[in-house]
Order: structure tokens, then sequence, then C-alpha cells
């Protein structure tokens, strides 16, 4: 019973705020980055992109990229302290305790906010009108994600074993988590831009890309066949020089508030 109420839990109710503070060193070594188009399709044709908000930052991947390749200004919104400490700094980046739900960042305050791999971990009856608040009335909003891309046999495979590692957790199927943003009345003019990204991997990177996802036990019976089967699925697919790829679509919304 416990199990299949958790199955009809939604992910922000899932203690989304600690729930990645035993993975911070998996997550800083092994998650993927974002490809560089990705980034520009966010920035692309904004009247003005002095003050980004990226919301969920985590150790601040996006954060930097965004800061790298525009050289804007970034307030990095991330309500885990062990997540904030692991980022490697930035001059342009500057990390702030806050929620997705409550920001703390003043009305009209950014021109952009960003939600890279975290939105579907926020309350999007709450998000959504802080989003908009904080925007500019020229500003715009982006949420993306990794998307694995399951057409491509390998990384098929490294999901199925994932699923079955997490016992079929409800994190494993976002689709539903963008339908509260598709329908709201505070944003327009919303679209979808979809970019390929491949990440490679050695068999060390593709445990640690594993077992930086929050859901993923680490210890027990259920661990130990998952680092079975990862292994098994590497040796049966790595290249001469010992690498594998997990291959990603990258999904980029936009929206700008109304």
């Amino acid at each position: 019973m416990k199990e299949e109420n958790a199955q009809k839990m939604r992910l922000h109710e899932m203690n989304p705020l600690d729930r990645f503070s035993d993975r911070v060193e998996d997550y800083v070594k092994y998650r993927p980055s974002y490809p560089r188009e990705a980034i520009a399709s966010i920035i692309s044709s904004l009247e003005t992109a002095e003050v980004v908000a990226d919301v969920g930052a985590g150790t601040g991947i996006s954060s930097r990229l965004l800061a790298d390749l525009h050289s804007i200004r970034v307030i990095a919104i991330e309500p885990n302290a062990e997540m904030r400490q692991a980022a490697a700094p930035h001059p342009l980046v500057e990390f702030r305790d806050g929620t997705a739900e409550a920001t703390n960042l003043p009305d009209n305050q950014v021109d952009l906010v960003t939600c890279f791999q975290s939105f579907h971990w926020f309350n999007p009856i709450l998000t959504l009108p802080e989003f908009h608040r904080i925007l500019k009335p020229s500003g715009r909003l982006a949420i993306v994600w990794n998307t694995r891309d399951r057409n491509d046999q390998f990384t098929a495979e490294y999901s199925s074993i994932v699923r079955k590692a997490s016992n079929n957790h409800p994190g494993e199927k976002r689709s539903d988590a963008i339908q509260p943003f598709l329908e709201s009345p505070l944003f327009v003019n919303r679209r979808l831009f979809i970019f390929p990204y491949r990440q490679k991997l050695d068999l060390a990177g593709l445990v640690g890309r594993a077992m930086s996802t929050s859901y993923i036990p680490k210890s027990g019976e259920a661990y130990q066949e998952l680092l079975s089967d990862l292994q098994q699925l590497f040796e049966g697919s790595c290249d001469e020089d010992g690498f594998v790829s997990l291959v990603y679509q990258t999904e980029v919304y936009l929206a700008e508030p109304i």
C-alpha cells in the first residue's frame, strides 16, 4: 500500500528540497550538460537579457552555461544547501537560498527565468504565478529537460534498467509536468524547440550518472542488481576506447508573461 500511495503522489510532494543531499558528488561529476544551441534558443530574440533567475539551479551547470555563453548575470536559486556549497564559483553567478514557489526576488526583477531539469519538482500552482511576478513584462520563461532518447537502443536499455531499479518511480515519467505551463493563462506565445545531445561516459560515469538520480537505491539487493545490469550493458556496448553514449533530446519550452 505504501508503494501504491507513492506512485500516486506528485513529485513536488516527495521531499524535493532535500532529496539530492546525498547525491551531490555524483551530480557534480556525472550530470549531463546542455547543447549550446539550446542555450542560444533561450536568449534568441529576447528584448533584453541582463539578469537571469535560474530556478532549481542545483550545482550550477545551467547557470554557468548561461553566464559563459552570453555574459549574463545569473541569480541561481537553489534550496538545497549541499548543492549550493558544491557549485563551482563563477564571477557572474550568485547562488541564493530560495524555492520556485518563493524565490525571494522583487517584482519585475528579471529578464529571464530558467528551469533546467527541475520544473517537475515544483508545485506549479504556486510556481507559475511566482515566475510571472518576478519577470519583467518584456521577459521570458524557459523550461528545459534533457529527455533520454529511447529511439537509441543503448539509451533505451539504460532507461529500462533505471526504471526497474527505481521500482517505476514517478520521476521516470515527467511528461505530465509540463501541462500546467501549457494551460497557464499567465503566459503566451508558447513554443517548443528540441536539440540532440550526447553524453560520453566510461563505466564509472555510467554508474555515476544513474546514482545521481535521487530515486535510485544506494544499497541492498536492488542496488547490487543495478550495478550488475549496468556493467553488463556497458560491456556489451562500449567502443574500442571504453566509452558509451547516452543520447538525449534537449527540450526547450519558451513563453512570455501576459
